[in-house]
């Protein structure tokens, strides 16, 4: 059985303060070829990437679209959501189910 975002996330949190910083920066290498060709994040402007485990865009305002459940970071850290850019984290997200 494979483990849960929240399974995943517990064993991030052992992590220390960098090297969870250089996880995010390694998240955000991913997305950079995903959030840059997705519809809601193309000609907004939005500069930030790796919205599924930072918080959502200050910029992105329309869902247009989503690449989200196509990333590898969806699969590694067993996400389940989409739309992170305007609905915020996967942290959040699962926070807001319980």
């Amino acid at each position: 059985m494979s483990e849960s975002f929240e399974d995943k996330m517990k064993a991030m949190n052992d992590l220390s303060d960098e090297e969870m910083a250089k996880r995010i920066q390694e998240i955000k290498a991913i997305c950079a070829s995903f959030c840059g060709e997705c519809p809601s994040y193309t000609g907004t402007g939005e500069t930030e990437l790796g919205f599924c485990m930072t918080d959502k865009s200050k910029v992105i305002t329309e869902e247009k679209g989503c690449l989200c459940t196509s990333c590898p970071i969806t699969s590694q850290m067993s996400l389940r959501w989409k739309y992170f850019c305007t609905l915020g984290s996967a942290s959040e997200l699962s926070e807001a189910e319980k």
